[in-house]
């Protein structure tokens, strides 16, 4: 299958461009490739005509520009973008609700098997005129691929091209090839939240076991570490697992795994677990 063009390099904009920038882009765009303004070459102009209207469809409505900025293309396809091509077309609605920018050196250099490859991350914009132009395409992996790095095979303008993703990519990274660059998008996951190179997560724990004390067993990205819990712990305390987060693209080492515990109030109590609570009252509890 073929791929798709950013909608916003189509009508040559950022992500953080208003609605009526998108629309004054659009105006300008349709007018320079009306393919009744470009009789001797009516064909390009009709194809270009035809994208930069698709692109003003989606990022014109709050909800499907929405959509894209968070699942890209594959937003839109019929089959929910899994198990197939990563870079599928079709509408698509999904709870994602984290969007996040990591930083780093535009001149980073990574050993991929294509020599023109070079990975390069951005801000969300601010991008100058002639990278604009460049032709933009996304390829959306799954939370885990981006924190541990992957290879994917993909077709690119009728090319079979293999794009590596170095461990530690997040939302938003570019991947430039020699003549068009690969935005990833990542979907989000049921457990961890990131912010750049650390990872957030929550944690339950019984309201026993913040009043007495204890241990509780978190789940990492690798393995899993037994948490020591102190007695009289209340709700929503933080704590900070040095490490354990995302590994960095710059230099060695990995963020932190910040982990919040959340005391459980259990909805429905047994005989017994109301008896004890009343108990737990009678003392000032």
């Amino acid at each position: 299958m073929a791929t798709k063009r950013d909608y916003y390099d189509i009508l040559g904009v950022t992500k953080s461009a208003t609605d009526a920038d998108i629309k004054s882009a659009y105006r300008k765009k349709a007018l320079q490739w009306h393919p009744d303004k470009n009789p001797d070459n009516k064909a390009e102009a009709e194809k270009k005509f035809k994208e930069i209207n698709e692109a003003y469809q989606v990022l014109s409505d709050k909800q499907k520009r929405a959509s894209y900025d968070q699942f890209g293309h594959s937003a839109f396809d019929p089959a929910g973008g899994m198990g197939g091509n990563p870079f599928g077309g079709g509408f698509r609605q999904g709870p994602f609700t984290y969007t996040y920018t990591t930083g780093g050196s535009p001149n980073m250099n990574f050993d991929f098997d294509d020599p023109f490859e070079i990975f390069e991350q951005f801000f969300g914009g601010g991008f100058s005129r002639a990278r604009q132009q460049r032709p933009r395409y996304s390829l959306q992996i799954d939370f885990m691929e981006a924190i541990k790095g992957t290879t994917k095979e993909v077709d690119i303008e009728g090319k079979r091209k293999k794009i590596k993703v170095p461990a530690g990519a997040n939302d938003g990274t570019r991947i430039r090839f020699d003549d068009f660059d690969v935005t990833i998008n990542v979907r989000t996951h049921d457990r961890f939240k990131r912010d750049g190179y650390d990872l957030f997560v929550d944690q339950k724990i019984p309201y026993s076991k913040a009043i007495l004390g204890g241990s509780t067993e978190v789940k990492t990205i690798d393995n899993s570490l037994k948490l020591k819990i102190r007695p009289g712990t209340a709700s929503h305390t933080m704590i900070r697992l040095r490490g354990e987060g995302v590994p960095r693209l710059q230099g060695s080492g990995k963020g932190d795994l910040y982990v919040r515990l959340i005391v459980s109030v259990p909805e429905k109590l047994t005989i017994e677990q109301k008896q004890a609570a009343q108990e737990l009252q009678r003392v000032g509890l």
